[in-house]
Parts: C-alpha cells; structure tokens; sequence
C-alpha cells in the first residue's frame, strides 16, 4: 500500500498519478489526511494528559509525607480522572487509526513514469513482435474442436465433474500439460530462480499482504469454515515467504519459480472469451517472484521480460509484448508488461504472462525490508511475472502447429512429452 508519508507530502501529486489509472483518489486522500491529523491532535492531548499525571502523581508521596492526606488524596482523585480521559484519547486513536488504515488500502499503487496514458486495453502500448508467421492448413480447427477431435482435452467431463471452466486432460493432453510445467521450471532454474513448492490455499493475511485482499476478494475461492482462499496464482504464496522479514544485505536480491494449480472465480465473463482454455476457473501456471533493491529494481524487470520472451521463442510461438496504459493496469501494479500469443484459428491474440514491478506497494503491506550498506532498514522492490501460464499457450500450441495429418510438437517440448505429434 502507499505509505503515509507520501500523502503528507504531496497528496496532490498522488491524486494526479492515480489519475493515470483513471482511478478518483481525491476522497480517500482527503479522508486519509483528516483521520491522521485527528490521530496526531489525539495522541498531543494524551502525550499532554500522560505528562500531567507525572507532574501529580510525583507530588502525592511528598503530600503523605508531609501529613498532608486530604490533599494526597485530592491529587489521587485528580490522577484517576486523568487516567480515564487518557483511556478515552487512547480508544479514539485507535479508532482513528483503524479508519486511516482502512481507507488507505483502498488507493491502488502508483503507476511510474513509463506507463502510458489511456482508458482500457485498446490504448496498451505494443513494444515488440515477433515469433514466425502462422500458416494454417485449409480447414483449420480452433483448439476446442481439436481437443475433440483428438481425444486430449473433455470440456464436457470438466463439467460433469465440477462445472464449466475445470476441464479434464487425457492422454497426450495430459502429458503435454505436464512437459510444459517441467520445462518451464527446467528455464527459470537455470536462469537462476531457486524452485519452491508452495501451499495452494492461504489465509487472509497472505492475501492482504500481496494486495489481493479486499481488492479482488470477489474474484477468490474462499473456504470459509477455515477462513482460507484457493491461490489465483503462486504470486501469493511465494512472495508471502518474505512477510515480516529483514532481509540481510547478502541475501538480496531472491529469485523464486514456483509451480501451482490456480482458481479464480472470473464473474462476469462470457462470449468468446471463455471458449475452450480461454478463461477458465483451474488452470496450471509457473510463476517467477524477485525481491529487489529499489535501485536494482527496473534491471531486474527487463530481465524477467527478457526471459519470458526467451520462453515463447523456444517454443516457436507467434507473439506480441505490450507495456499496459494507466487504465488497464492492475491495482497493485506499478508498471506491467503483457505477453500475447496469437492464435490464428480464433483471430485474436491470448494473453499468457503478465510481468510487473510493484515498487514498494507490496512490500510495505509485507513488511518486508531488508539493511542496506549502513544497516539501516529500506522498504524492498517486489516482481512477478508468469512463466507461463499454460491454458493460452496450450491452445495457441494446438492451433498454430496443426496440420492434415496431426499436431506437431515443438522440438524442446519433445523431451519432456516422449511424442512428436499428437494424432
């Protein structure tokens, strides 16, 4: 979350940025700041209430002393009803501090400098193509006719089973699923990232502190009796890892890739969008999460867009990068990169990762630190960015290598699946 001191000091400057994500700041600012002066006029008159009973209570052993009860128990008195009042400043700040707190998490991060202006997803910048061009043979099937036709991915079982958007994988569809969670685990160790296995459900805090909660609470499976919520990715969880810890100034920068299923709720979507993989309710992910410097910061997001990049091309995929505008970017985000794959059989490009930098935002809300040279403690930079996710590539994968006679696998996939083809 945005920290308190930025609004004291410039809280118009945070209400114009925020304006970048078309998001009306202005109310919860001037809310925020009027709740923290009342704080502050509180704990004045309680550090002063605080004061005064010192003063008196110092005098009642000299008044016993002295012989003088009736005035020691007058100063007695006096020290009770300061008591009382303190009680009173102490319960009102922490009212006041609850509100501030709970109107603070309500500003979303502020975008950076690089962040383009725009309303919603058609104003996205595209900042490079690439990948080879697709030629489809003549009578081309999307992936969810391919998916029937070959026997490797049952929508209708999914849901028998669960509902709409749990599909089942058999067979070479299944193998397949898994050669592309080893292989892209396989890319980012070797790049660097140290694998963890993470729980797939966690408790509120975990969700607050990576800005899920209450933001997307709507969008989370919540598993009530417990309190616990099903991850929507293994961003949560993995950089959850570092919630209340100072990190020494030799153990930053981390580098963590983690496999994990994910559940999202997705109300609200229909039409094309949710066809076959497209969107879906479970679905398989790999996840890389960096914890930075804030000078090292911005290096380490081009490396991680440079790497997914180097994943999509292994695979011989066509795609796009695109830096979102202000008005798509996510609430936590302070700068994000969109990886898309095009899938020639819908006409459309999917989107498969997105790689973002949230500056301090998370980490504030983490409490995550770590000493910088002169062991002082600093507020750290964290990123994440999917690597990948598997529902899109998988159907851009079917689509765009299908021919007459079967789907071909792509050559670093093969492997890990033990086929060349699926027919």
């Amino acid at each position: 979350m945005l920290t308190l001191k930025m609004l004291r000091d410039d809280p118009q400057w945070v209400v114009e940025k925020l304006g970048v994500k078309h998001f009306d700041a202005k109310p919860i600012v001037d809310k925020v700041l009027e709740l923290d002066a009342l704080r502050r006029s509180l704990q004045t008159q309680s550090d002063a209430l605080l004061a005064q009973q010192k003063t008196i209570s110092a005098r009642i052993g000299s008044l016993m002393k002295q012989g003088q009860k009736d005035e020691a128990e007058q100063a007695k008195a006096e020290v009770a009803q300061l008591k009382a009042r303190s009680a009173e400043l102490l319960a009102q700040m922490d009212d006041a501090e609850k509100q501030l707190n709970a109107n603070l998490v309500l500003l979303p991060n502020i975008p950076c400098d690089l962040v383009p202006e725009g309303a919603g997803s058609e104003d996205n910048l595209v900042v490079k193509m690439g990948g080879p061009e697709v030629k489809l043979p003549e009578g081309a099937l999307p992936h969810w006719d391919l998916a029937k036709k070959y026997d490797i991915i049952d929508f209708d079982l999914g849901v028998k089973i669960t509902g709409a958007g749990f599909p089942v994988y058999k067979g070479k569809g299944a193998k397949l699923q898994r050669a592309l969670i080893n292989f892209f685990l396989d890319c980012n160790t070797a790049a660097g990232y140290k694998e963890v296995e993470p729980p797939v459900v966690v408790n509120k805090e975990s969700g607050f502190g990576t800005g899920q909660l209450p933001d997307k609470e709507g969008q989370m499976y919540h598993a009530e009796l417990d309190d616990f919520y099903l991850v929507p990715t293994a961003e949560v969880p993995v950089t959850n890892i570092f919630r209340d810890v100072i990190l020494p100034a030799d153990q930053i920068p981390q580098r963590l890739t983690a496999y994990t299923p994910c559940f999202r709720r997705e109300a609200g979507s229909y039409g094309k969008d949710v066809r076959g993989l497209n969107r879906l309710h479970q679905f398989d992910k790999v996840e890389i999460v960096r914890v930075e410097k804030p000078e090292d910061s911005y290096a380490a997001l081009d490396e991680m867009v440079a790497h997914v990049e180097s994943l999509v091309n292994k695979l011989g995929l066509k795609y796009r990068i695109l830096r979102l505008c202000g008005g798509d970017l996510s609430f936590t985000s302070a700068i994000t990169y969109d990886f898309e794959l095009w899938s020639a059989a819908q006409g459309r490009w999917l989107e498969i990762s997105s790689v973002s930098n949230f500056e301090t935002y998370q980490a504030n809300r983490l409490h995550l630190r770590y000493r910088d040279a002169e062991g002082k403690t600093q507020l750290a930079h964290t990123l994440n960015g999917s690597s990948l996710a598997l529902p899109r590539v998988v159907a851009a994968l079917l689509e765009d290598n299908q021919t007459e006679n079967g789907i071909i696998i792509p050559e670093v996939l093969r492997p890990y699946t033990g086929f060349d083809k699926i027919d």
